[in-house]
């Protein structure tokens, strides 16, 4: 079966204000967008990290209501930031104010200084926090399924948890970020509905590789689990030279240096061709960055340009 490309818009929370974040929404849900993102951080990840940033449930509920038709989530949950049973709570009231659109979006968390700020567990590495998330799966999945699960591991204490009311989805999807080979994959492979990996076309192709070794050990159909590549900051316009100008003020405005290399920053066309070997692996759900300050032409013609040219191949 041939499957359409389905387009993800991750919009960033850091160095902006509300009145941006809101309008970016809004016209992604008018162009057609499948999906809506936004990061899980208490700090800026990118650049500078003592500047402004939204904090990410609160910015999904808001979303919900002022959007009509896109799936709305995070890219991802930090695991660490909350007991799993209170990110499913989270996840089956943002379902019930979308109507029946919410992603629970999570991973395992990585970003040390936001976590001793706020006073928030960070573990003793990362494998000890990708033990947590394994445990915190299970415990979300029966959640948002209704079974009243309880906690089998050592770092949480939830019992027989209910979940009243259940989602409006019978079955809201847990997407899983990260590709960690020996964990991370073997997590999406038991548990996730989809993945979100990153890279390029060969390394994605890797990752894929491995994914598929994982459900085989676990019998898992890897039919069942939703393939998304992020693909990186898009900026697009006629000239090259005019986005890649627009592409520098953005990343200034945030503190990046050096700028990063292979983004999708150019022309209708250059896009297309960079974005077309994704598309040909089987990943055809494609998920753009939108930094700051933010821009809706790129919005809107990933929307009614790109899209539509990745269609046909």
């Amino acid at each position: 079966m041939n499957e359409k490309v389905k387009i993800g818009a991750l919009i960033w929370p850091q160095f902006t204000d509300w009145a941006s974040m809101r309008s970016m929404a809004v016209t992604a849900d008018r162009v057609g967008y499948d999906n809506l993102w936004t990061w899980d951080h208490v700090y800026p990840i990118i650049g500078n990290p003592n500047g402004p940033i939204f904090e990410g449930w609160s910015t999904l509920v808001a979303w919900a209501e002022a959007t009509k038709n896109v799936r709305i989530g995070l890219m991802v949950g930090a695991n660490t930031f909350r007991e799993p049973a209170l990110t499913a709570k989270l996840a089956t009231t943002l379902d019930h104010i979308s109507g029946g659109r919410a992603i629970l979006g999570i991973g395992a968390a990585w970003f040390e200084e936001e976590h001793q700020h706020f006073g928030l567990n960070f573990g003793d590495g990362f494998p000890e926090r990708l033990r947590w998330l394994g445990e915190a799966l299970p415990i979300m999945r029966g959640m948002l399924d209704g079974t009243e699960p309880t906690a089998t591991g050592p770092r949480y204490k939830s019992q027989t948890v209910r979940n009243l009311p259940a989602p409006v989805q019978k079955h809201l999807p847990i997407f899983i970020g990260g590709g960690g080979e020996q964990v991370t994959l073997k997590l999406v492979a038991k548990y996730g509905d989809g993945n979100n990996v990153g890279g390029t076309p060969e390394q994605v192709a890797h990752k894929e590789e491995v994914l598929l070794k994982h459900c085989a050990a676990v019998g898992r159909n890897p039919d069942e689990i939703e393939r998304t590549v992020g693909v990186g900051n898009m900026v697009i316009r006629n000239n090259p030279a005019e986005a890649q100008k627009i592409y520098e003020a953005q990343f200034g405005r945030n503190g990046i240096s050096p700028l990063w290399e292979n983004q999708p920053v150019g022309s209708v066309d250059q896009i297309v061709e960079q974005l077309a070997p994704y598309v040909k692996l089987g990943y055809k759900h494609l998920i753009a960055g939108f930094s700051t300050p933010h821009d809706e032409e790129s919005l809107i013609r990933f929307a009614e340009e790109v899209k539509p040219q990745l269609e046909k191949i």
